[in-house]
């Protein structure tokens, strides 16, 4: 059921024609390709913080937060490149499961305050149990240590992420009317934003189209 996760919600492909390198099977293409999405979603919206959070505690979580991910995009990359498939992006535009949503990303850039910090770490948090999820399917069926290596090292590093956004969020005040927008499940709309036009790989796209999750990662 972890594995069938990266399944949901998309049916694009990656170009016809392109396979793995020797040592990358189709588990390790498809983790990769989800994960830089769900990574690049997530840095734009620990990037706002700065300008919207009056929390000096969070606007310092969020700084750390955004540098890992940048790390960790940079370190998927690398290893989409020594997989030898093209990076074809195909889960453009698409609010997948736990990905921090492009009507989130509207909302943040909007509020102020408690009403963006409540937003940020549930958004943040949602986003970090999902990659751990990912993580974990790839490192059981995975074939290419780099990509399995990778998965362990950003698996411990939600693990950490989650643990201190817990202690800020048990600090933070409820405030009313606030509810954050995550991503829908498999065959929700995806509402076309001016974020999308800022946000790298959601340029422009329709919504998705629904996917069994009964469907495994070797499938893409």
């Amino acid at each position: 059921m972890v594995v069938a996760l990266l399944a949901v919600g998309c049916s694009s492909q990656p170009t016809a024609g392109a396979s793995p390198g020797p040592t990358f099977n189709a588990t390790d293409t498809a983790w990769i390709l989800l994960m830089i999405p769900m990574t690049e979603r997530a840095q734009l919206l620990a990037d706002l913080a700065p300008s919207r959070t009056a929390d000096p505690r969070l606007a310092e979580l969020a700084a750390k937060t955004g540098s890992t991910l940048r790390g960790d995009l940079r370190r998927l990359r690398t290893v989409l490149r020594l997989s030898g498939v093209p990076d074809t992006r195909p889960h453009e535009g698409h609010d997948m499961p736990g990905m921090v949503s492009l009507g989130t990303l509207e909302k943040a850039a909007a509020a102020n305050g408690r009403a963006f910090d409540r937003i940020l770490t549930d958004a943040l948090r949602a986003g970090f149990r999902q990659s751990r999820l990912l993580c974990a399917g790839e490192q059981a069926h995975g074939q290419a240590d780099e990509a399995t290596a990778l998965a362990a090292a950003i698996a411990r590093s939600t693990a950490e992420q989650i643990s201190w956004l817990d202690k800020l969020r048990a600090a933070q005040p409820a405030t009313s009317g606030d509810e954050t927008t995550v991503a829908p499940g498999p065959g929700a709309s995806v509402a076309k934003t001016s974020i999308a036009s800022r946000a790298p790989g959601v340029h422009g796209a329709g919504p998705p189209v629904g996917r069994s999750s009964s469907r495994a990662m070797h499938d893409y």
